[in-house]
């Protein structure tokens, strides 16, 4: 799929009021909907914790509680930066999830300057994910500050 075909997509979804969960609902598109992305999930801060939300893969993931600055996720939380890493072996932070994840992509989601949250996607493939991934997903972070 391309960007602005999913941006309308997911503004479809958000602006809904029937929708039961829409975050649920844009993470189901995004994983669906863009080949690359083997796992997809959305993590909410909540103190100096990032708590694991609606995912979406072919298995959950044992870190569902990250502290702020600690692996990729707690790294982009803390610095407020979206993170792409193209070889997750060769980067010291990165928290094991899955064999099968060569490279990821984390991308904070605020409100104002304060993070609130963040798109974490895993691919199966290094160096999956270019600029105009973090630009779209930077467009979707902002949509999805208002539901959080």
């Amino acid at each position: 799929m391309e960007y602005t075909g999913a941006i309308k997509k997911i503004y479809t979804i958000l602006s809904k009021k029937d929708v039961s969960d829409p975050l649920q609902q844009v993470v189901d598109f995004l994983q669906k909907s863009f080949a690359q992305y083997s796992w997809v999930g959305l993590y909410l801060v909540q103190g100096d914790m990032l708590i694991l939300g609606p995912w979406k893969g072919k298995e959950a993931t044992e870190h569902t509680r990250i502290p702020l600055g600690k692996g990729i996720c707690g790294s982009a939380a803390k610095s407020g930066r979206t993170e792409i890493v193209d070889d997750v072996s060769k980067d010291d932070r990165y928290l094991s999830c899955f064999l099968s994840t060569r490279s990821e992509i984390v991308v904070p989601i605020k409100k104002g300057r304060i993070v609130v949250g963040e798109i974490d996607i895993d691919a199966d493939a290094p160096a999956a994910f270019t600029k105009k991934d973090a630009l779209f997903l930077e467009k979707v972070a902002d949509m999805l500050s208002k539901h959080i």
